[in-house]
């Protein structure tokens, strides 16, 4: 591909019946009112430069001459350019009938409002020469076509069912406008049952597209999660029921479009859960990668996770919600009220090996922008430590693992934050995107009292991790290993994780040190992102930038702060 021409345009042209001075170069669009002048032999639409050719300090030379009044847009904000119908009112109100036949373009670009929220606006530029219209198109457009890492064609999945079942609605009204202004084309399925999207991954032409999108909720992104990875582990040969396995990276992005009761993903990796904003990450091409954890029994693969992997607390909490779904989004609200006051805890072993490459820590404060420094130092490093190891330069990993047993309330792995609305910080706010690494969260046995105080934390600003009874380490794999568990198949590889065979079979096993603690309940259930999973004694390893996002990471909305570039 040819090199960007650096080239600057300047012209005066008309906005809104004002005039204005227009710039262009091959980062910046921007435009400043003029004032009124008493010689009105200058008309809009008069060039004032045409193109300049390549020169050193150029584009610094053209932004010290625009105010800070003007308006500035980045060339890679932009969504589309297009040229103008004419409006025969604004037609007659600058009495262009006076003069030649007016000719406009319109720019459609990206514009942030508060909370991380993004609008596609439109401003219309307006001049009297054909010719100088025409250039103006081209040399945006030119620009726009060098942003390669936009997608032109997308696969769609729209999940019918989730959430308040409006998003079909939601795609057509609110996403479909912005992809059709963008000049993207979709293939959209709507899908008909549970791991539709999933199995249809298995079977699509993949190279025919430049991404995937998901219309839906968590559940919804989970589906084309595993089609994605299970596809591309699949074409490269590599078998993905051994934890050991090297996974090999999806390089087709995926997309969310929030529709569901829970968008946590989406919360976590763009900052709203917002249609429009997503679907304009998805038009400007934005890349987030992502870390995901495999979850294991044995030699038999489970589950991939991106957010949250919580037994106990979070797991019986999931439990609860999926037997009220009739209540639809408040079932979340009651079964957290009813899963707190039965305050279960459960017994078990805990074992994991520490992200010793972790650039971070789970209790720096340092929260995963865009463009986070932490998680590229830590990808960085992680490589550095697996060509090592490969090597043979590192001794037995074997000796590293931590073991913790006991009685816990929660065991709890964050890939990411986990934030939500109703908790802006999240289960673990250090977490971060794509340092290869999780933040294990353990809860001990303890009083109501403190639990609560815990969880109160979750939605304020102190260190939720600062009490005697959680621990939290940042690890790349863990092991659980709950005390009550028989294995009942023919092998004797499988499990038993029923409820209420284990409960029938371990009664006389009840907590007895402590019994108004409701430790009746031998075993929880995992919560792997919205998702129950009911094998017990797992295996999780982190898998570092498996996937990619149409997300760039939350911004931070004070850039004098932000401690990094982009990955």
């Amino acid at each position: 591909m040819e090199p960007v021409m650096e080239l600057a345009l300047r012209s005066v042209l008309a906005v809104r019946g004002q005039s204005c001075e227009l710039s262009l170069d091959s980062e910046r669009l921007a435009w400043r009112e003029l004032r009124p002048r008493r010689d009105r032999s200058r008309r809009a639409g008069v060039c004032l430069t045409r193109v300049l050719q390549r020169a050193r300090g150029l584009t610094d030379s053209l932004n010290r001459q625009l105010p800070s009044g003007g308006h500035s847009i980045p060339v890679s904000e932009i969504v589309s350019v297009g040229e103008a119908e004419i409006d025969e009112t604004y037609h007659h109100s600058m009495k262009w009938e006076h003069m030649c036949k007016p000719h406009a373009f319109t720019v459609n670009y990206v514009q942030r409002v508060k909370n991380h929220r993004w609008r596609c606006k439109a401003v219309t530029f307006w001049c009297s020469d054909e010719v100088l219209c025409c250039h103006w198109l081209k040399a945006l457009n030119d620009l726009l076509d060098h942003q390669t890492c936009r997608p032109k064609h997308l696969l769609i999945y729209i999940n019918p069912y989730g959430g308040k079942k409006k998003g079909k609605q939601i795609y057509e009204n609110k996403v479909a406008p912005l992809f059709n202004l963008a000049g993207i084309s979709t293939d959209v399925i709507v899908t008909e049952f549970a791991n539709h999207a999933r199995d249809n991954l298995y079977e699509v032409n993949l190279e025919k597209y430049d991404g995937i999108v998901c219309v839906g909720g968590d559940g919804m992104f989970s589906e084309v999660l595993h089609g994605l990875i299970g596809r591309v582990q699949k074409d490269k040969d590599i078998d993905h029921d051994n934890p050991e396995a090297n996974l090999s990276p999806c390089a087709i992005r995926i997309g969310i479009i929030p529709a569901g009761s829970t968008d946590c993903v989406c919360f976590a990796t763009v900052g709203i859960n917002d249609p429009v904003t997503s679907a304009l990450h998805i038009i400007l091409g934005d890349s987030q990668p992502l870390d995901v954890c495999s979850v294991h029994r044995k030699k038999r693969f489970l589950k991939y996770t991106v957010s949250l992997l919580g037994y106990g607390f979070y797991g019986d909490v999931l439990k609860c919600s999926e037997k009220n779904r009739w209540l639809g989004p408040a079932r979340y609200d009651f079964a957290g009220i009813k899963t707190f006051l039965s305050h279960h805890c459960y017994e078990g072993t805990v074992s994991f090996q520490a992200a010793k490459w972790a650039a971070g820590s789970p209790r720096d404060l340092t929260r995963c922008m865009s463009g986070c420094d932490i998680c590229r130092q830590s990808s960085k490093q992680l490589d550095e430590h697996q060509k090592a190891q490969a090597l043979g330069s590192l001794q037995n990993e074997q000796e590293d693992w931590k073991t913790i047993k006991g009685k816990f309330m929660a065991v709890n792995a964050a890939n990411m934050c986990c934030a939500c609305p109703r908790s802006p910080k999240g289960l673990s706010p250090a977490a971060h995107l794509a340092d290869g690494a999780a933040d294990l969260i353990v809860v001990h046995k303890c009083s109501r009292l403190n639990f609560l105080r815990h969880l109160i934390r979750h939605t304020n600003k102190k260190d939720q991790f600062d009490f005697p009874f959680v621990e939290v380490h940042r690890v790349k794999t863990f092991q659980f290993t709950p005390k009550h568990f028989e294995v009942e198949d023919e092998d004797g590889d499988a499990e038993s994780t029923d409820l209420r065979i284990s409960g029938k079979k371990n009664f006389a096993q009840i907590c007895t040190d402590h019994p108004s603690c409701g430790c009746n309940q031998v075993n929880s259930i995992w919560n792997c992102d919205g998702e129950t999973l009911d094998q017990t004694a797992i295996e999780m390893r982190v898998h570092c930038q498996l996937i990619k996002l149409f997300a760039r990471g939350v911004e931070d909305p004070k850039p004098k702060n932000k401690c990094s570039s982009r990955i």
